[in-house]
């Protein structure tokens, strides 16, 4: 079976640092997908804009090797519990592939790269090749009240964010609101607690410089991207 590229994902981050490791979990994020130019037709999106929510299939393409390991160490578990890869929504799988449910904010039908899809809450890097898009159905999608393995016994610990009035003005309201929100979250490596280390977090072409003690993300300065 071949497979191949149908589109690439636009997004604010320019690496994996700082991205959501779920879909939904910063409902501000914002994205673009544009289809490569043998799909740019409206007839391939025809009855899209009825939907709210999409599935994207994609692809791992940051990766800088090849997983050879059966378990993993999860982030939500503190990096220090094995589990097996098929019981986990690592990134490091026997095929790299992703699957993300996004919001459908609108269609751009008419533009320079053929129809747009604007969506949010994506967790996808920039770049980001797009394998297939599928409507999010609720009756065959969603199952409330299920089982969901650790997750259920390991909620998200949330950091408080403080972000300086200088590098406020820098965003937008929603920029801002994603990138707190983003923060919030904690992108630090998991196997780091350093209190005084300061780390880079590439977002909307800058460099958000920020440091986390005590539960508390610090950020210091957002200098433009070189």
């Amino acid at each position: 079976m071949e497979i191949k590229e149908i589109a690439h994902f636009h997004s604010p981050f320019k690496t994996k640092f700082g991205i959501p490791k779920q879909s939904g979990l910063v409902e501000e994020l914002q994205g673009q997908i544009v289809f490569n130019t043998e799909y740019r037709n409206a007839d391939a999106l025809r009855g899209i804009e009825e939907f709210d929510y999409l599935w994207l299939i994609w692809a791992f393409s940051a990766n800088r090797h090849a997983a050879n390991a059966l378990v993993v160490r999860p982030p939500l578990l503190g990096g220090n519990t094995k589990l097996g890869v098929f019981a986990t929504r690592s990134p490091f799988r026997p095929n790299p592939i992703g699957l993300s449910a996004v919001r459908l904010v609108r269609v751009e039908w008419e533009s320079t790269r053929g129809p747009i899809l604007h969506v949010a809450g994506a967790d996808l890097m920039d770049g980001t090749p797009i394998y297939d898009i599928k409507p999010y159905i609720t009756y065959a999608d969603c199952h409330p009240g299920v089982r969901c393995g650790f997750v259920d016994d390991n909620p998200i610990n949330r950091l408080r964010v403080v972000i300086p009035e200088a590098v406020e003005v820098l965003f937008s309201a929603q920029q801002l609101s994603a990138l707190r929100k983003t923060l919030e979250l904690d992108p630090r490596p998991h196997y780091q607690n350093d209190p005084q280390k300061v780390y880079g977090m590439p977002f909307e072409g800058r460099d958000i410089k920020f440091r986390v003690a005590d539960g508390v993300c610090y950020v210091s300065e957002a200098p433009v991207l070189a």
